[in-house]
């Protein structure tokens, strides 16, 4: 059974996301993230969710949050609920491998997205205007080839129901300020290429990924650091492809939702309708037993290739 809606009538839902429900603790400093099994394509969420998919982006982000912290600090503080506050502790057959202990941040109001290779969005941008979110690409690319560089390409943080746009780092730097701004994309290159460099070794291609960051109080007790925090690097928020096979100039199979996305679109849903009777018009969608099974089966090799150890 897929659990789609955790039941924690004993704490405090502050948030319900489109895969998260965030509760808070009786610790002030702390945060409670608990992943359902609940799956989005279009920012509608499906009726039927996907078994065990929560405990499965919350073990790649354990294993991500460690493998890359020498590159900054996250809000990571525990995964073992017998660790958690008493409150927690009472719902652990519930929330056992899915949920995680966070510190609590004030949340940078961006989407940090990083491409190392053309794809969705950014494909369709540059086929039109030669452009990746305004910045000019001079080279001839085709669908899916490697950029020579990495392209930190921010989009807006949008509130629950809207959609996230993509903006130019002018734009971005609108927001939040130059000086941040400068040490977000630094910091999310750095993450992005040593997980793609990472990923390589288990033959699996990180195409593109999204972070997002928070401030906290500085050790020192003057000004604010900058942490990684909400999920990082599952195929809820990356795009991986094998490296088997990979062939520039087309689309690549993917370990993410992709798979969900053309079933939906193949069975006449339209994207940018999120209202409505069941149907093809938006919400209500059920997703087939065949397809539930092939996204399942496609999330969960992506975190044997990337986690298991060889």
């Amino acid at each position: 059974m897929a659990l789609i809606n955790s039941d924690l009538p004993g704490l405090k839902l502050i948030s319900k996301g489109k895969v998260r429900d965030i509760y808070s603790t009786s610790s002030p400093d702390h945060l409670l993230f608990v992943a359902s099994d609940r799956i989005s394509a279009y920012d509608v969420i499906l009726q039927n969710g996907i078994p065990e998919k929560g405990k499965l982006l919350t073990k790649i982000s354990l294993f991500w949050f460690q493998k890359l912290g020498h590159i900054i600090p996250n809000h990571f503080v525990t995964a073992d609920v017998d660790q958690m506050p008493e409150e927690v502790r009472q719902y652990k057959d519930q929330l056992d491998g899915r949920t995680m202990l966070v510190r609590r941040a004030e949340v940078v109001p961006l989407e940090a997205i990083v491409r190392g290779y053309i794809t969705g969005s950014a494909w369709s941008e540059y086929k039109k205007t030669r452009t990746i979110h305004g910045i000019p690409v001079e080279e001839d690319l085709v669908e899916s080839q490697k950029l020579p560089k990495p392209l930190f390409t921010p989009s807006t943080k949008a509130e629950q129901g809207d959609h996230d746009e993509n903006i130019s780092p002018e734009q971005a730097a609108k927001i939040v300020g130059q000086e941040l701004l400068d040490k977000i994309s630094e910091v999310a290159l750095k993450l992005y290429s040593a997980a793609a460099e990472y990923a390589l070794t288990r033959d699996v291609i990180l195409a593109d990924t999204k972070f997002e960051f928070g401030l906290v109080p500085s050790a020192t007790g003057s000004g604010k650091d900058l942490i990684l925090i909400d999920e990082a690097l599952t195929p809820d928020s990356s795009r991986y492809w094998p490296l088997e096979g990979y062939e520039p100039g087309k689309s690549q199979p993917s370990f993410d939702k992709q798979y969900l996305r053309d079933w939906l679109v193949g069975a006449g849903f339209r994207k940018g309708l999120e209202s409505g009777p069941p149907g093809k018009e938006g919400e209500g969608w059920q997703i087939e037993q065949k397809v539930v099974e092939g996204t399942q089966a496609r999330y969960q090799e992506a975190v044997d290739l990337l986690t298991k150890e060889l």
